[in-house]
Parts: C-alpha cells; structure tokens; sequence
C-alpha cells in the first residue's frame, strides 16, 4: 500500500487535531531529587483513528525523561485532523513539561 501522505500545520483545508486525553509524564524520583525541570517537546503523527505514533524527541532535557516524555505522549488521544472533512494523519509537536511541585 502507498504510504498515506502526512499533514502539517498550514495546509490548506486541514484542522489540525485536538486533544481529547492528555497523559502527564511519569516523573522519576531521581530525576526529582537532581532537581531536573524543564520541558521536552516531541514530534509525533496523530492516525486517523486519534492515536499517536512516530514519536520522536526534538527537544530533549535527559535520557530518562525524554523517554518519560515520549511514553505518555504515546498514550494521549485526539480527535483527528481533517482535510476537507476527511480525517488524515497530521503531525504536531507535543511539549511535556517536567516541575517539581
């Protein structure tokens, strides 16, 4: 099969796809206690069906949380984006934030 074609912000015709359920990352305790705050951004395709995949970390703080990072974003779901009314793969940037309450 012809791999679908993938969506960005700007296309013409495409709303972009919206969150429905937001995953907070896991905050390892020793990243915790190395007083490790920030954010890790990560680009990733949101299918049709609302799910994430191709997850990958453009913006990383630390070999642990980066993978923290990119599990949860795993587990977020979306309504789709659509072109033209019919819902496509797009691609989007997540920012998961690291903060010691």
């Amino acid at each position: 099969g012809r791999k679908e074609s993938v969506y960005g912000k700007g296309e013409p015709g495409l709303a972009m796809p919206s969150v429905v359920n937001m995953v907070r990352p896991h905050y390892p305790r020793e990243a915790m206690n190395s007083k490790k705050e920030g954010v890790v951004a990560v680009s990733c395709v949101v299918g049709v069906d609302g799910s994430v995949s191709d997850v990958t970390v453009t913006q990383g703080l630390d070999p642990v949380l980066d993978a923290e990072a990119v599990a949860a974003a795993k587990q977020w779901r979306f309504l789709p984006g659509t072109k033209d009314g019919k819902p496509v793969p797009v691609s989007i940037t997540l920012e998961l934030t690291f903060t010691i309450r």
